[in-house]
Formats: C-alpha cells, sequence, structure tokens
C-alpha cells in the first residue's frame, strides 16, 4: 500500500495530496471531471459521448489555476471549447431567465453574489438585449462555506475539551464525524433558529451532545460575513457604480441560503429584494450549457435562438506586468480589463552595454513585484550592445477569451523576438506531461475496470458457496450422503482458500475455484 500524505489547510480539511514525492492534485481535478462526463453521458442514454465542454472557474482564478483547470479537463478526455467565470455563467442563466419570462428590461446592472463551498466570487453586469458585459470582479479563492463549516468545527473541539478535559483536534475520525454534523448543523439552521449536534461514542466512548443556535452560528463567523459585504462593496467601486445603480442582486452558491448573508446583502442595498428566480446550485452550470450552445451553433436558427445569440463580455480579475530593474511591478494589463485584449508596452535597457535582457511575468495587484504571484520568464539575448536606455522592446500582453495569457516581445532595432506560454510548475504543463497524465488516467480507469471485474469474481465463487450451503443445511436436492459429505468438504476448502487468498488472487483463480465447486456439485439445484 503506498503511503499518501494530506497536507491540512485547516482543523480537518485537506486541499493536497501527496505520493511517491508529488502532489496528485491536478489528476484528482481530472478525475472528477471524468466522473461528470461519465454522468453525462449515462444522462444521454446512449445518444453519443461528450467530448468538449465549457467549464467554469472561479472568477478570480488566476492565470495558473486556469491553466491547471484546461490542463485537468484534457486529461479527462474534453476538449475545452471554452473557460468561463462561474458569475458570469450565472449571469447568463439570470439573462435567460429574465427573457423567457419575458422581464427583460432593455437595460439592467445586475451583481453576481456566488458565495460556494470553497471560493467566493463577486461580479458586476451590465445586460443590455443580446450583451452581457461583465464591468469588475473581485473575490476570494479561499473563501466559502468550509470556512463556515472549520469554525463550528473549532467551537465544538473547543467545547468537548472544556466539557471533558481531552483535545481532540489531531484525530482524524472525531474531525471527519465533527465536520459532516457541522455542515448539517449549518444547513439545518438556514430554516431553523437552533439545532442539535449528538455524536455517539466521538472518542474513547465519550458520547458528545452540544446545541447550535443560528445567533451562534453567525457570531462564530461574523468576521467572513464582513468580507464577502467589503468584497461587494470594492467590486462596486472598481465597477465606478453606487449601490443603489444595481437593478438586480443574483445569488449563486449553497452558501447564499445563510440568512445573516441575505440579510446583510439586502442592508447594504437599502432593502432591495433579492433575485430567487434561478436555483443557487444549478446557476452556474445552466449558463454553461448556454455559452456551450452558442460556441457550439446550437439553437442559433430556432425559436430559442435568444438564449444563444448572446454577446458575452468578460473581463480579467488579476493585474498583469512585468518587473521593472527597481523590483516593482509594471502593469501592463490592468485588473478588470475586458477581455479578450491585446496590449503592449515599450521598455528599455536599464544598464550600459546590455546584450541580453530577462522578462519576469507575474500576476496580482502588490507594487512590489516579488510580492506577487510569479507565472514565468524569458530571455532576447544577442543584439548589440548600447548605452543604458537605448535599446528598446516592445512587450506584448495577449489574453485571450478563455482568460489565459500570452506573452511576447520584441527587441525593435534588430527585430529579435521571444515569447512564452506559461510552462512552471505553478503554470500550464507541457504536452510531455499532459500526454503522460492522460496516460495515468487511462490506466487508472483499466485498473479500476480490472479492480470491479476482481470482485464480481469473488463474489460469485462466495455466493455460490453461500448457496450450496444455505440448500444443504435446508435438507436441498441431495439424496445421497456421500455426495452430501463430498460437497460440504468442497465447500469448507473454498472457504478456507478465499481467507488465504482472496487478498492476492486473480480474477482466473477465482473463476476456476468457481469451476472445480460447481463441477462437484454437479446439478445441485439453488
Amino acid at each position: 500500500m503506498e503511503s499518501i500524505q494530506a497536507k491540512q489547510t485547516s482543523q480537518c480539511l485537506s486541499s493536497t495530496i501527496w505520493a511517491r514525492g508529488r502532489n496528485f492534485f491536478l489528476e484528482i481535478s481530472a478525475m472528477m471531471l471524468e466522473k461528470m462526463k461519465v454522468v453525462a453521458e449515462a444522462f444521454l442514454g446512449g445518444r453519443g459521448t461528450v467530448k468538449k465542454a465549457v467549464v467554469t472557474v472561479p472568477a478570480y482564478f488566476n492565470d495558473s489555476q486556469r491553466r491547471a483547470t484546461k490542463d485537468a479537463a484534457t486529461i479527462a478526455g474534453l476538449d475545452v471549447i471554452g473557460i468561463i467565470n462561474e458569475p458570469t455563467a450565472a449571469a447568463m442563466a439570470y439573462n435567460l431567465d429574465k427573457t423567457t419570462s419575458n422581464k427583460n428590461d432593455a437595460k439592467k446592472n445586475v451583481l453576481v453574489f456566488d458565495l460556494g463551498g470553497g471560493t467566493f466570487d463577486v461580479s458586476v453586469v451590465k445586460m443590455k438585449k443580446g450583451e452581457i458585459k461583465v464591468k469588475a470582479v473581485s473575490g476570494d479563492t479561499h473563501l466559502g462555506g468550509g470556512d463556515f463549516d472549520d469554525n463550528i468545527v473549532k467551537y465544538h473541539l473547543d467545547e468537548f475539551k472544556r466539557k471533558f478535559k481531552k483535545d481532540t483536534s489531531d484525530q482524524p475520525r472525531v474531525l471527519s464525524r465533527l465536520r459532516s454534523a457541522s455542515e448539517k448543523a449549518k444547513r439545518v439552521l438556514s430554516s431553523v433558529t437552533q439545532t442539535n449536534i449528538e455524536l455517539d461514542c466521538l472518542y474513547e466512548g465519550i458520547d458528545f451532545t452540544s446545541t447550535l443556535s443560528r445567533a451562534r452560528f453567525e457570531n462564530l463567523n461574523v468576521m467572513f460575513f464582513k468580507s464577502c459585504i467589503d468584497t461587494v462593496d470594492k467590486c462596486l467601486k472598481d465597477a465606478k457604480m453606487e449601490a443603489s445603480d444595481i437593478d438586480d442582486i443574483v445569488l449563486v452558491g449553497g452558501s447564499t441560503r445563510i440568512p445573516k448573508v441575505q440579510q446583510l446583502l439586502q442592508d447594504y442595498f437599502n432593502g432591495k429584494e433579492l433575485c430567487r428566480s434561478i436555483s443557487p446550485d444549478e446557476a452556474v452550470a445552466y449558463g454553461a450549457a448556454v455559452h456551450a450552445a452558442a460556441l457550439s451553433g446550437v439553437g442559433s436558427s430556432s425559436s430559442s435562438s435568444s438564449s444563444t445569440d448572446v454577446f458575452l463580455v468578460d473581463v480579467t480579475p488579476i493585474s498583469l506586468g512585468v518587473a521593472n530593474c527597481d523590483g516593482k511591478l509594471h502593469v501592463i494589463i490592468p485588473r478588470n480589463t475586458t477581455i479578450p485584449v491585446k496590449k503592449s508596452k515599450i521598455r528599455e535597457t536599464s544598464e550600459d552595454d546590455q546584450t541580453s535582457v530577462s522578462f519576469e511575468v507575474f500576476e496580482g495587484e502588490n507594487v512590489i513585484a516579488k510580492d506577487n504571484n510569479f507565472l514565468d520568464k524569458f530571455r532576447i539575448s544577442g543584439f548589440p550592445p548600447t548605452p543604458k536606455g537605448h535599446t528598446k522592446f516592445d512587450v506584448c500582453f495577449e489574453i485571450d477569451v478563455d482568460g489565459i495569457l500570452h506573452v511576447s516581445a520584441v527587441e525593435l532595432g534588430t527585430g529579435l523576438r521571444n515569447q512564452i506560454t506559461i510552462t512552471n510548475h505553478r503554470g500550464r504543463l507541457s504536452k510531455k506531461e499532459i500526454m503522460r497524465m492522460i496516460s495515468d488516467a487511462e490506466n487508472y480507469t483499466a485498473h479500476d475496470e480490472e479492480q470491479k471485474r476482481l470482485v464480481v469474481a469473488k463474489n460469485a465463487l462466495e455466493d455460490y458457496a453461500n448457496d450450496i450451503r444455505d440448500n444443504l443445511n435446508d435438507g436441498g436436492n441431495i439424496n445421497m450422503n456421500s455426495k452430501e459429505k463430498r460437497i460440504t468438504r468442497a465447500i469448507d476448502k473454498t472457504f478456507q482458500w478465499l481467507e488465504l487468498n482472496s487478498d492476492h488472487s486473480e480474477i482466473s483463480e477465482f473463476e476456476e475455484k468457481l469451476r472445480e465447486l460447481q463441477s462437484i456439485c454437479g446439478q445441485l439445484a439453488i
């Protein structure tokens, strides 16, 4: 059995899986996408295989995270025809809902509040007939319902320690059970004001019971709730809008069902009613399907064309630039710039007689370059030496419709050029690495199928032996005592063999044992 190390980010939540000296986050993401592919194909009922997909990501995902998501989809056997921000997808679902209900006004400013299990996004979207334009995005890729659960878990760990003088914060089974109970309690508190947590034999035979009120839950998470509203405020400022400019607030994600979240939102928007016409759980997937239909040309010439004939304009959530010689970030594409976009700026040598220049690419909002997320670097070499500032470069940043970055630079005197696709450990994988992971994924699938066949073969042998023994015990259809004894001995030997060999035997061995037993039992009716 291989050892696997889980790296904890909280009391009980693991985010990075390590084995054989490397992490497997990408393969795990691919497995989840592959499972969704299987579910979709099952829904189609044999009418075709799923080959292409639109994948949604949190709006505040950076370039590296978007590339990793796209790579995971490739490993899962999917051709990604589009990457769309989750709030933008929800806005498309909202737009279709208003269109089909004949409530689509000519122009409307919509705030999409997307609070899920692990990420939080806010987008301000301007809508008019035939166009959805994102004006600003903000968010936190490390804030969601899981953080609320963690605080409930911590509260109950402290309560258990206070009551029983035992610290269980390092007990995986305790943490797992508490987390499950805490998540359930959180959901229940969206409809009632108080609930009980009851866990038998939680630790060392001790039963644990606790009462959790909605008020206590809200107090435990007050800082997270405040952070959500601060993000809304920031997003509106980036969009150069006031709360009064927003016509509708769309709720996305299961955590938006929390009454305190809804209350704070309504208070911020001066009592404005929140939009509940679309399901918070389904809005993103629904919008992604609409976008996929548009990209595939499905429905564009039918009566449903209103769902697909929508021009989508998104923005980049994070500023992108290169490091200056003084260590500061020189922004080339500011955050909330409409995409796709292509921008360039002139850079020059910072020292006398330089014949090569290195460009370090970062994304983030900090003034100091190294305090941002480093993407990659590249170099242009071979131009003639000149005094400081004489050799100039045209540095070009281009973001495609999926929000993925391409960078190039040209030395204007000689035409020397270089460009990069992000390939560092936080960015996109090489084609060779992707092909290796695809091969690994296929091997995992083949291994899973082999394991299923192994279990079927083992169960077939056990079931047959059990059924024969049950018939013998009931007096069955056996008339000869000698045959009965022979069969009984054969069954006993079969179970002895299973006990000693079932964990390391091949499918063929189980099948051979079954044939042997069937041969001995003959025509015994089951």
